[in-house]
C-alpha cells in the first residue's frame, strides 16, 4: 500500500500516478518494461522506436522515466556505468484499492455467462 513519505501525502502520491500514466509515451515504456524488465535508457529507445515508433530522443525518454520513477511505477539500479530501469505494479494495485469493484446483481449475471 502507497504510504506517505516525509511531506508527500497519500494524495499526492495519487496525482503522480495519475500523471505519470496519462502521457501514451509513458504507458508504452511501461509496456516494454513489463514486455522486458530491467532494460537500459538505450535499449528502451531503440524498443520504442522499432515496436511503437515512438523516436524521442534519449533525453525525453530519461525524463518520462524520472516521473515514471516518482510514481513509484519504475525503479532502478546502477551496475556500474549501467542503470537498469524495473516495473514496479505496486501503484497501480493502490486504484482497485480505492474503487474496488461493487458486487450486484449485473456483476453477477457477467460472472455466470463467462465460460
Amino acid at each position: 500500500m502507497l504510504t506517505g513519505t516525509g511531506k508527500r501525502s497519500l494524495a499526492s502520491l495519487m496525482d503522480e500516478l495519475y500523471r505519470a500514466i496519462a502521457d501514451p509515451t509513458r504507458r508504452a515504456i511501461l509496456d516494454e518494461l513489463v514486455d522486458r524488465n530491467g532494460q537500459t535508457l538505450f535499449e528502451l529507445c531503440g524498443r520504442l522506436i522499432m515496436k511503437h515508433r515512438i523516436e524521442s530522443s534519449r533525453q525525453a525518454i530519461s525524463q518520462h522515466l524520472d516521473v515514471l520513477e516518482a510514481a513509484g511505477l519504475v525503479t532502478t539500479e546502477r551496475d556500474g556505468r549501467y542503470k537498469f530501469h524495473w516495473f514496479n505494479g505496486e501503484p497501480l494495485r493502490e486504484i482497485t484499492r480505492r474503487w474496488p469493484p461493487k458486487k450486484t446483481k449485473q456483476n453477477k449475471k457477467r460472472k455466470g455467462n463467462d465460460p
